[in-house]
Formats: C-alpha cells, sequence, structure tokens
C-alpha cells in the first residue's frame, strides 16, 4: 500500500486488475473497456468541456506486468503526418492529433515520469520524462510498448489501445493498493496552438502538458 494521502480536489481513477493478457488492437466494445472506469478530457487551460465534435475519453486497466490504455476520440477532421513509416519513432508528434498518457509509478519522485503517445494512424513516440528546471526528454529509451488505432468515419471516432511493459519503468510486478500518478492528454487540430485544443483528464490551467504536480492519481484496486 501507498503511504501517500489524496486531497479531496485532486483526480482520481479506480483501475480493476485482468485475469488475462491480451494483444491490444484498438477494438474497444470488449468486456475489458467496457466493465472500466472512464474519464472525459477537459479544455486543459479551462477546465471546460470541450465540443462534442472532439469529446475524449479514456480509461486504463492492469495485469501484472502490463498497463493497458484505451482512447476513444471523437473528431471531424484528422491532422497527422501522412505517408510516413509508423514503425519507428516519431519526433514532433505532439505537433498534430494524438492521445498522451503520462504515468509516474513512483509518487515521491514527482520530477521524473514517462510519456506515451500514439497517433489516430498509429505513429508513436515515447519519452522518459527528467522535469525540474526544464523538461529533458530522452528519446532513446525504448518501453517496448504496443498499440494499435481504430478509425471509424461514419461516427467521427477514433480510438486507441496501448499496452505497456511496467519493467520499462522498472516496476518489477503491479500490486493492488499502488497508487501512481498519471494524466491523459489529446492535442487536435491545426494551426498553431491558438488554434488547436489541447484537452486533459487533469487540466493543467496552461498550454503545457508538463505540469507533474497536476496530476491525477490512479489506484490498482483489488
Amino acid at each position: 500500500m501507498s503511504d501517500f494521502s489524496l486531497e479531496p480536489a485532486e483526480r482520481k481513477l479506480t483501475a480493476r486488475p485482468l485475469t488475462q493478457d491480451f494483444p491490444v488492437d484498438a477494438i474497444l466494445e470488449k468486456t475489458v473497456w467496457s466493465e472500466s472506469e472512464q474519464v472525459i478530457l477537459l479544455d486543459t487551460q479551462s477546465s471546460t468541456l470541450p465540443p462534442m465534435s472532439v469529446a475524449t475519453k479514456a480509461s486504463l486497466r492492469w495485469s501484472n506486468h502490463y498497463v493497458y490504455v484505451a482512447f476513444w476520440c471523437h473528431y471531424s477532421v484528422l491532422n497527422v503526418f501522412e505517408d510516413e513509416d509508423t514503425h519507428t519513432e516519431r519526433w514532433g508528434l505532439w505537433n498534430r492529433d494524438v492521445a498522451e498518457i503520462f504515468l509516474n509509478p513512483f509518487p515521491q519522485t514527482s520530477h521524473r515520469y514517462w510519456e506515451f503517445e500514439v497517433s489516430p494512424n498509429n505513429q508513436w513516440i515515447d519519452l522518459e520524462i527528467e522535469n525540474r528546471d526544464r523538461v529533458l526528454p530522452n528519446s532513446t529509451w525504448n518501453s517496448g510498448f504496443t498499440h494499435a488505432t481504430s478509425l471509424n468515419e461514419r461516427a467521427g471516432i477514433w480510438t486507441c489501445e496501448m499496452r505497456i511493459p511496467v519493467s520499462s519503468m522498472g516496476i518489477q510486478q503491479i500490486r493492488a493498493g499502488m497508487l501512481w500518478r498519471v494524466n491523459f492528454y489529446r492535442c487536435e487540430g491545426k494551426g498553431d496552438d491558438s488554434q488547436r485544443r489541447f484537452l486533459a483528464w487533469s487540466p493543467t490551467a496552461q498550454l503545457n502538458f508538463h505540469v507533474p504536480e497536476k496530476f491525477g492519481w490512479v489506484i490498482m484496486a483489488d
């Protein structure tokens, strides 16, 4: 069990354990996700609900050795890097449409956390972050996480599913009762930052996702 106590105003997500691992395919109608707690992303500056055209939900489950993440992202027009290899990391992925999760399994060390991003066309990047006086991303770090996306043009929604090996973050095994810091994010739209939308589960009150003191909490339930 963690020694940390949660403040009433802090975002909290209860993540249920899985009975078995599975390969990700971004098909989120499976029971794993229909039985999970889902959170809604807000405008990260104003903490208000975004338009329905970009409504976004996220969820998280866990097994002994993996964190599973799901995103449901409504859209009207997609903004992605076209005709590029999806088998290698894409630096600057956050300059296009992307779903992101920041994870910190060690709440006592708030300046160090891990970032995972996936775009609608399944491009990706994972980063180890050191954030003291400034953000220092380590792009040579490789988590080995797997990911998939699916596009439903008729419904105007793209979905994303990730499977993150926790050994890549220095965790031997997840146990019930663990408390981790977490935030879910989404970047959407074209143009400069003033023309785009930036969403967060736990809003940062600024156009900057790297605010670890604003991260919420995920509780690894029994």
